[in-house]
């Protein structure tokens, strides 16, 4: 084990998405992070377990959290712990036993992070809801797409960015707060506020009279013709993202286009026509020929790579941005830290496959844990 959170314990109840995400980053850190999962059917493809990456570096307690018994044991493990993850709609941990306040009252020290869509109070707290729900409200996916309509971007912007991150971001405050006070408390992570905050620059642009409320027409929603992603004549894409005045001005150059006022580069009335320009002209070389010319120039350039491509840039082998672990190839660990390196401890692990090894740890003798499975308390 290794990574600066090396120590620290964390409790995930699972679900799906964000809370899983960001508990995987946690154990990438090096937390110790203990899933407690439903019981398992026994039926699970060891192919797939290996590949639900979200769960990697942690371990697994399967209950049946209908029983006390299971309930109890997870209150035994939130003795023990610095934080707590929850992903459920507001009110179904409390109706578990495993609210806040139970918690709180067997670890005051505890960190009770809750990550919910709406959040957990609001008029719409209570009803079910997706990523793509969530930016909807927070005018995230207002700016993006094409000027007809906006445009699905994965469930990167809700789930992850603004849940997930923010989650991760609130634990760890949470717990040096905890550290230096002996108090828990809980976060209240929610997918509306996280996004929102991430259009922060967008809002500010917009107070200051320099964002159109609609897609398409600013420079860095595809409106700008230096700034976006462009055919190549092998149907391969390239971006650019040519701002600076002098990183303009070399793309034009690496271009060879003719007769471009550079110094006009920032009047939205040229940008229709600018961007048709450019149209024709990426597309009349490969995509490997566009990046013999411009990649590691300050073009501002890249290939628009496949997933399956990816893991295979230079840059990206380089810097060992991807690895393969038990046979599947995934994003590696991130940040990197000098002292502290992140790892991914093991290969995710089936439900259930640590119940016995933990239920020992937590002071359970073998008569205890055979009397659990003989009433179906644990998997």
């Amino acid at each position: 084990m290794s990574g600066p959170l090396h120590g620290v314990k964390v409790i995930e109840m699972a679900g799906l998405g964000p809370a899983p995400f960001a508990a995987m980053m946690l154990a990438d850190l090096g937390a110790e992070v203990i899933t407690v999962d439903r019981l398992s059917t026994g039926q699970e493809d060891p192919a797939t377990v290996s590949a639900q990456l979200l769960r990697r570096g942690k371990q697994s307690i399967a209950l049946d959290l209908k029983q006390s018994a299971s309930v109890e044991v997870v209150l035994r493990l939130v003795e023990s712990a610095e934080v707590i993850v929850e992903g459920f709609r507001p009110g179904v941990m409390e109706r578990l036993g495993l609210g806040p306040d139970v918690c709180l009252a067997r670890n005051p020290r505890l960190v009770y992070a809750r990550m919910t869509g709406w959040g957990q109070h609001g008029p719409l707290s209570q009803a079910a809801g997706h990523d793509i729900n969530y930016i909807s409200l927070s005018g995230a996916l207002h700016a993006i797409g094409t000027a007809e309509q906006p445009i699905v971007p994965l469930n990167l912007v809700g789930d992850f960015g603004g849940g997930a991150m923010l989650l991760a971001v609130g634990v760890l405050s949470a717990v040096i707060h905890a550290r230096t006070s002996g108090k828990g408390q809980v976060v209240d992570a929610a997918m509306t506020d996280g996004s929102a905050l991430l259009m922060s620059m967008m809002y500010g642009f917009k107070a200051e009279g320099h964002w159109k409320d609609e897609r398409a027409a600013n420079m860095l929603d595809g409106g700008a013709h230096f700034y976006g992603t462009y055919r190549c004549a092998d149907d391969k894409w390239i971006s650019i993202g040519s701002i600076e005045p002098q990183f303009y001005a070399l793309l034009v150059e690496k271009t060879g286009m003719q007769d471009v006022d550079v110094a006009n580069q920032r009047n939205p009335a040229t940008w229709v026509d600018m961007k048709q320009r450019l149209v024709e002209v990426f597309a009349r070389r490969t995509r490997n020929e566009w990046c013999a010319l411009m990649e590691a120039t300050d073009v501002c350039f890249a290939p628009v790579l496949a997933m399956e491509e990816a893991p295979a840039h230079p840059h990206n082998l380089a810097r060992q941005t991807f690895c393969e672990v038990a046979g599947v190839v995934q994003p590696a660990p991130a940040p990197r830290f000098s002292q502290t390196p992140a790892c991914i401890d093991h290969a995710p692990v089936a439900r259930g496959s640590d119940t016995s090894k933990i239920l020992e740890r937590l002071g359970l003798s073998e008569k205890e844990i055979d009397a659990l499975h003989r009433i179906g308390a644990i998997g």
